[in-house]
Order: structure tokens, then sequence, then C-alpha cells
């Protein structure tokens, strides 16, 4: 049959929550978007699973209506691209295809007592990650220990792991395979080989027969049946890098942050791995084709836009999350109040699972005003924290901020991000960035789109802040800041 000239491209977005499918036309606009929620499994506290095979048959009905609801036939794309949530991790029968138990989630910690036995410096000197239970390594040894007769049938070769991204391609494709973004979340990957390394699987008690091949992030991996028949399989990128190259930043120096429930700030810093000696991770940021890798640094901030929702739902002083930005406008300033909040812990770069959240330099004169001010105040400066942290782990200083998520709709702290940052932020005019990411991966892969210059000149900005505040009142509330973080600390014993 002859193919018509496709002039689309399709990214499947396989997230903590729901799996989306959305269609990209040449200019990088979407033209349709199918969403579907998966289950959130809770088997014990702090125990978190998703059934695999649920997932799978989400996808396929997500490409299906998203491909209906644009008019087109599979025919139409150029190209497929994955982009998912980072770390989870399945266990399937090679032979089957079936999972041999549900997939263990990213926000999962039973692996704690494991990490306590390993040698913390050898892998962070070799994947660039502290020992955490959140990284994809203890949780397939976790599976290998708990799972009856499981560690046998891996040493024979009857069984494979990926993370999501390897589940979708091998049931799209047959090919067991990765991309470097996703292994190097793994805890078994060696940053500069770009490799499995021995020694780390040794430690870890995996097979080595049971992991997928590590591929770029921007290749063909094989061409799909089903759903998507006849369409080339052609990147795989962790979401938070996919934004990343969604928002095109392919210089060093260049960053985006996105503010979500929490928010993830990636860093660019070009050809070789930046260590961290500041609580941040070093990861890969994307690879295309045969060239060389891009690295990155990533701070994790855990409580930004769940602030504001801790505001309206626990609190009442506001209805629904936007009033938020109204509310803190009807004070000038925080008053000298400041909301530090660590729900569980402080993530990047801080690192301190001992710390509570605080209020802190309450008065008389404190307002419902001044603590919605300082809510919004608090993402940002998380995000500068991180930035310090990025700024002093590398000779890479960041020039702008690119952001994207929920709360860049919020321009009052958008302004006051950019004020305590000291640099533009600008915000992407297309939301969807961390599913444009792996659209523009696979269109680079089979050269629908000819260059990262074209890729470049594409993107759109709809609002930029510039700094407006002076540097000593600068200085002076990020001391502020930093005297209500130390209040934080040693709280739980």
């Amino acid at each position: 049959m002859l193919r018509v000239s496709p002039e689309h491209v399709a990214a499947i977005d396989q997230g903590t929550t729901s799996s989306r499918c959305i269609v990209f036309d040449r200019a990088g606009e979407i033209v349709a978007v199918a969403q579907r929620e998966h289950r959130q499994v809770f088997p014990r506290p702090g125990w978190v699973e998703h059934d695999a095979e649920e997932i799978w048959a989400n996808v396929e009905r997500v490409v299906r209506e998203a491909l209906a609801s644009a008019g087109l036939g599979p025919e139409a794309l150029a190209a497929v691209g994955i982009t998912n949530q980072r770390e989870t991790t399945v266990v399937w029968d090679r032979a089957t295809g079936r999972p041999v138990a549900n997939a263990i989630v990213w926000q999962d910690t039973r692996t704690e007592p494991l990490l306590r036995e390993l040698d913390e410096e050898l892998f962070r000197s070799r994947t660039g990650l502290p020992l955490a239970t959140y990284f994809a390594g203890p949780k397939l040894r976790w599976l290998l220990d708990h799972v009856d007769g499981l560690r046998d049938r891996a040493e024979a070769g009857e069984v494979l792991f990926g993370t999501m991204d390897s589940w979708l391609v091998w049931k799209l494709t047959g090919r067991h395979v990765t991309d470097v973004t996703n292994a190097s979340r793994t805890l078994l990957m060696d940053l500069r080989t770009l490799d499995w390394d021995p020694e780390l699987l040794d430690a870890l008690g995996v097979p080595a027969g049971m992991l997928p091949e590590i591929r770029s992030s921007a290749e063909v991996y094989g061409t799909a049946s089903g759903v998507l028949a006849g369409v080339p399989v052609a990147s795989a990128l962790g979401d938070q890098q996919a934004a990343l190259f969604g928002q095109t930043c392919f210089q060093p120096g260049e960053a985006k942050c996105t503010y979500g429930t929490g928010s993830f700030l990636l860093l660019n810093t070009g050809a070789s791995p930046v260590p961290s000696s500041h609580g941040l991770l070093t990861t890969v940021a994307y690879r295309i084709g045969d060239q060389p890798a891009a690295y990155a640094l990533e701070g994790a901030i855990a409580v930004t836009g769940s602030l504001v929702q801790w505001l309206r739902d626990n609190l009442g002083l506001i209805s629904t999350a936007p009033e938020v930005e109204e509310l803190a406008r009807t004070v000038d300033d925080n008053g000298g109040c400041y909301v530090v909040p660590a729900f569980s812990g402080l993530f990047a770069p801080h690192w301190r699972s001992d710390a509570r959240g605080v209020v802190a330099g309450l008065t008389g004169y404190i307002t419902k005003g001044h603590l919605a001010r300082a809510v919004l105040e608090a993402s940002a400066w998380q995000t500068r924290d991180v930035v310090d942290a990025m700024n002093a782990d590398s000779d890479v200083a960041l020039r702008r901020l690119r952001v994207d998520g929920g709360m860049t709709a919020n321009a009052l702290l958008m302004q006051f991000l950019a004020d305590v940052l000291d640099v533009p932020v600008v915000r992407s005019r297309i939301t969807e960035t961390t599913c444009l990411g792996a659209a523009y991966a696979a269109g680079l892969a089979v050269g629908f789109w000819p260059d990262l210059a074209t890729l470049r000149g594409q993107w759109r900005s709809d609002a930029q802040w510039t700094p407006d505040m002076d540097a000593g009142h600068r200085e002076r509330e990020l001391r502020n800041w930093h005297k209500a973080v130390q209040r934080t600390l040693d709280w739980v014993d």
C-alpha cells in the first residue's frame, strides 16, 4: 500500500497518574489530545504499585482516541515518541509478555533497608545519584528477592526488566531497549560509558541478561504493530528530560523548571557530567542518534503547587487555586512571614527527611493576604536554593529560566521568581512540553524535522518576566528565608 506523506508526529506520555497521547503537526502545534487515568495500588504504607497491563490497555485506548479526534490513521504519522514516569520498575515474561508482578512506582519506599547495605560512594561516583528509594535498580532487586522463583527465571533469561519506556516499546515493537535518560535513573548505568556497569549489577545482584539494550533518546527502535501499525517508534525520554528537550534547552546554561505538585529544575551542563557536591542529581539530559550525550544537573522540590492546595483544602483561605494570586495581591509584601513547606522533609538541595514545615515570623500584623504571599514566595525561594546549588556545582551559570506547568499562570509568582533569581523567567506558549519533547526527538530521528536549530526556531514564549528587585532587599529576604529553613530541621527524632 502506498503511504501518504505523513504530516504529524505523536507522543505517548505514560505518567504517574495517567497516560496521554498528543498528536502534533509540523509546526509543533497540538492537533489532538486523549488521556486516561489508571489505578494507584497501595498494598502497605509506603508501597505504591501500578498494573502495567492496565497501563498498556490505556495507552492503546488513548492512541486510538487521539488519532480519531484528529481524523487521522497511523499512516499519517511520521513517528511516535515516548516519555514516561521515571524509575517505575516492571518485570515481564519474555515469552508471554505478561508482567510477573505489579510495577513498583518511583514513589515507593520499600527498598530503604536494602540501601543501608550498599556502598554509597561507589554508586554516586559511577551513576551521579545518591542511594535513595527513588531509583529503579533496588526496586528490581526487591522483586528478584520476593517474587517466588523470579531470580532463577531471571538467571535463565526467561524474564525482562524495564522502566515504563521499555515496557511500551516492547509492547509496540517486540524490541527490548531503553534510552540513556531512563537508564541513568536505575543506579545501574555508568554515566560516562553510558552502559550497564558490571560492578553495580553485582552489588545489587541483578542478572545482566534481563536488562534492556541502552540506546539514544532519538533513534528508530523498531516499527510498531497493532494500534500504530507501521509507525516508527523513534524516541524515549524520561519525563523531566523530555520537558527540557521540549523547551529547546539545547545549550549549556539553559534550564527549565516545571511547576506542578512539586517542581523539577534541570540545567543543561553540556557534553560531560558535572558531579554535585551540593545535593543535586547528575543525570543524562538526552542523546540524539550517535552524537555525544548531553548531561544535566537536576533539583527536585517536593512541595510547590501542593502548598497552594494545602492553603485551599486544609486551611480554607481560598476556594480555588487561582484565587491565591488575588489574595496575595491584597498586600505589598509578606509582612515578615515565611512558609517553608517541608511536609515530608526537604528535597534538593538539603535532603533532610527529619525536617517538617514551619510558618516563621508570625506577628499580630500578619493577615491571610500575607500568608498567601508567603505561600507563593516559598516556591520561588525553594527554586533559588536549587539554582544556587547548581551555580556552586557548575561553571555553567544559569542565564534565564524557561518555565512550564500549572503554576506558571500565576503572574505574581513568576515576577517574584525573576526577582529572587535575578534572571529573566520565560513561559513556553505550549505548556505540554513533556509530550512536545518526545515528539521533537522522534521527529528528529526520522528527519521529519531536520535539526535542533529548526526546533529552536519553532519555540515560542507567551510571557516573560525580568528582574525588578533591589539587590540589597533580595539579599535580606534570602537571609530571612534561610533562617526559616533552619527552623524546619531536626524536628523528627
